[in-house]
């Protein structure tokens, strides 16, 4: 099927899923959940091949992105279900008035309609997509890279037996079946058809999307993420943290990629988070973390000097960017020059500055004492999350359903005239 067939049949389910109430979206979504886990010899099956085809091809973090488990697809349906549990988003009052004539006006919830998603060698976001689309009553329809393809159509399909046992149209939830530049250009261009499209991957994906879409685009993803530590702070607390916001998972979005420190205290902080992220990680056999260090940074510990754009690159590895500021004001101007406007942390004790930084940085999540890490739709209590916002309009952070929805405004009235 062509990708312009595909949105043709999305176009058309998009009316039978902005009829469906609650109930029946839930018991799809239930279904759907069912699928997956019944379905999981079939997923991981499918998954092998991709593996297979992409190792040597791409870096071990991103291999860990692409590959599934049993309980990494268990987890795929927990997903689902929870977002099942969640209130449903259509036909929320937003908000009501009532005017001197007598009309009742309500700003309503409804949904987009036709939802597309780009995305890369993640095969998780197609069920998160999925669910989140669908209980927010609108047709999916998604495109995957090469990469993912395979494990992506054996989720898929096992999705849309939870859409059919529900009595809703399996057209509701598409796979694009091309994975060349063509099918994602298609999307972006389909006017009339996609009433949103929202891009989940790198930078370059993304920007292609901004600058060639003619239909509407949310900005999502790119994490240059920031932990600033200020001289008034714990050290043992921010070593945690930086430990954590770039080790947990370096592949992901709102893993930490610049460390910035306080010019006081770098001679004592940037020692230990040598030997934490580099030194320590290597005598237990783990990956160390590759420093990229300004030339303040370079003079007090040994490391990479960062080159010209260390400072401006998603790593999605295990590397880090570090710079001594002169203080809080440096690190937020810093911040402003060089972030993607993703998740950015302060690590200090003193309120006054971590105010000031909160104040002043201007990205989607902003932390005080805190892990980058939790910049998540599950962790935020949106289920799971569409992707990350690091626009400025509606949707900002992770996008849960009520992000999924746009507005009408439904007018009652007893035979008012003007």
């Amino acid at each position: 099927m062509t990708t312009l067939e595909l949105l043709r049949r999305a176009k058309e389910a998009k009316r039978a899923m902005a009829l469906a109430g609650p109930d029946v979206k839930n018991r799809a979504l239930s279904a759907m959940a069912d699928g997956l886990v019944a379905h999981i010899p079939a997923i991981l099956a499918a998954n092998g091949q991709d593996l297979e085809a992409a190792r040597g091809t791409v870096s071990d973090v991103m291999l860990d992105r692409l590959a599934l488990d049993e309980g990494r697809v268990k987890a795929m349906a927990d997903g689902v279900r929870e977002v099942a549990a969640l209130p449903d988003p259509v036909g929320l009052a937003l908000r009501r008035e009532e005017r001197p004539n007598g009309l009742v006006i309500e700003k309503t919830a409804v949904p987009m309609g036709v939802i597309a998603i780009i995305y890369e060698s993640r095969p998780n976001v197609t069920s998160d997509a999925a669910a989140l689309a669908l209980k927010a009553g609108s047709a999916c329809v998604l495109r995957c890279g090469k990469e993912a393809h395979r494990s992506a159509a054996a989720i898929v399909d096992a999705l849309r037996e939870g859409l059919s046992a529900a009595g809703l149209p399996q057209d509701a939830l598409g796979l694009v079946e091309d994975t060349t530049r063509q099918s994602a250009h298609e999307l972006m261009t389909a006017s009339g058809l996609v009433d949103l499209l929202i891009p989940r991957g790198g930078a370059g994906l993304i920007r292609a999307c901004v600058d060639n879409a003619t239909v509407p685009v949310i900005e999502t993803g790119t994490g240059i993420c920031h932990v600033y530590v200020d001289k008034d702070t714990d050290l043992d607390m921010a070593l945690d943290i930086v430990d954590n916001a770039k080790c947990s998972r370096p592949s992901v979005c709102n893993a930490a990629e610049v460390c910035l420190v306080h010019r006081d205290i770098a001679g004592a902080f940037l020692p230990r988070l040598k030997e934490r992220l580099a030194d320590a990680r290597a005598a237990r056999g783990l990956t160390p973390v590759e420093l990229r260090l300004d030339p303040a940074a370079g003079a007090v510990i040994s490391g990479t000097p960062a080159g010209e754009r260390d400072f401006d690159t998603e790593f999605l590895d295990y590397i880090l960017a570090v710079k001594v500021v002169g203080g809080v004001d440096e690190a937020c101007a810093h911040i402003a020059a060089h972030s993607t406007g993703h998740s950015e942390a302060i690590v200090t004790a003193n309120g006054e500055t971590a105010h000031r930084f909160t104040a002043l940085v201007d990205s989607a999540a902003v932390y005080w004492n805190a892990s980058t890490r939790f910049t998540d739709g599950g962790v935020f209590g949106l289920g799971c999350e569409m992707g990350i916002s690091t626009q400025r309009l509606h949707a900002r952070g992770p996008m849960g359903l009520a992000e999924l929805c746009t507005y009408k405004y439904v007018v009652r009235g007893t035979g008012q005239v003007r």
